[in-house]
C-alpha cells in the first residue's frame, strides 16, 4: 500500500518544506487542487523539481478540455493526474490517451459517481480509481464513507485509491473494507504537531 501526501492551502515552498520532513515515510506527493489554482503549473514543476524520483500526482480534477490539461500536467512534471469520474467519457478517452503518449498514469476521481457511471468506467483498466469523500462533504456533514460497498465492482488487479479524511484510527477498517493500494493522507500528516512522526506511523501501518 503507498502513501500519497496531499498538499492543499499552502505556498510553494511551505509545501516542499513539509514534504522533505515526512518525505521517507511517502511514496506519491499530490499537489493539490487548491495548490494548483492558485500557484499554476509552477506548483507541479517546483514539486517535481524537489523531489525527481517521487511520483508527482497532479490533483487538477479535469472535466472537459482533457488534451489540453493533461498535456500541460505531463509535460510540467507529472506523473499522475486526475480527471473526474463524472466527465463525459469521450473526455477520460483523451485522458487516457494523452497518459499512454507521455508513459504517465490517469487517476478517475469517483466523487459524486452514479453506480452505473463507476461500472461505466472500469473499461479504463491502466486507470488509478479514487474512492473520495470531499472536504465539503468532511466538513459540512461529517461523512466518512470511502465507498466501502464498490468493492465487488473492481476486478483483480485494478488499482483503487481511497481519499479525504483518512486517519489512523479509520485506516483498518478502510483496509477491510475497500483495501485500497494507495492512501490519500493530508491533514492527518500535514497539520499534525510532528508531521514525521505522523507519517512514519503511517508508514508502520503500510507494512504490517
Amino acid at each position: 500500500m503507498k502513501i500519497q501526501l496531499a498538499l492543499d492551502r499552502m505556498e510553494i515552498n511551505e509545501a516542499i518544506d513539509l514534504t522533505k520532513k515526512v518525505a521517507d515515510s511517502i511514496d506519491w506527493i499530490e499537489v493539490g487542487t487548491s495548490l494548483i489554482k492558485e500557484y499554476g503549473m509552477s506548483s507541479v514543476r517546483e514539486m517535481k523539481q524537489a523531489f525527481p524520483d517521487k511520483t508527482i500526482v497532479a490533483d487538477i480534477k479535469t472535466i472537459d478540455n482533457a488534451r489540453y490539461e493533461f498535456e500541460m500536467y505531463f509535460e510540467a512534471g507529472a506523473d499522475v493526474a486526475t480527471v473526474m469520474g463524472v466527465s463525459p467519457l469521450v473526455t477520460i478517452d483523451v485522458c487516457m490517451e494523452v497518459a499512454q503518449r507521455y508513459n504517465k498514469t490517469v487517476m478517475i476521481d469517483l466523487l459524486n459517481t452514479s453506480e452505473q457511471q463507476k461500472r461505466d468506467l472500469m473499461k479504463y483498466k491502466n486507470a488509478v480509481f479514487c474512492e473520495h469523500v470531499s472536504k465539503d462533504q468532511q466538513e459540512e456533514l461529517g461523512a466518512s464513507n470511502h465507498g466501502s460497498g464498490n468493492k465487488n465492482i473492481y476486478e483483480p488487479g485494478m488499482t483503487i485509491a481511497a481519499a479525504g479524511g483518512i486517519t489512523l484510527e479509520s485506516l483498518e477498517s478502510l483496509q477491510k473494507t475497500l483495501n485500497p493500494s494507495i492512501v490519500i493522507i493530508g491533514s492527518a500528516i500535514t497539520k499534525a504537531e510532528n508531521p514525521a512522526e505522523a507519517a512514519a506511523k503511517f508508514k508502520q501501518v503500510e507494512v504490517l
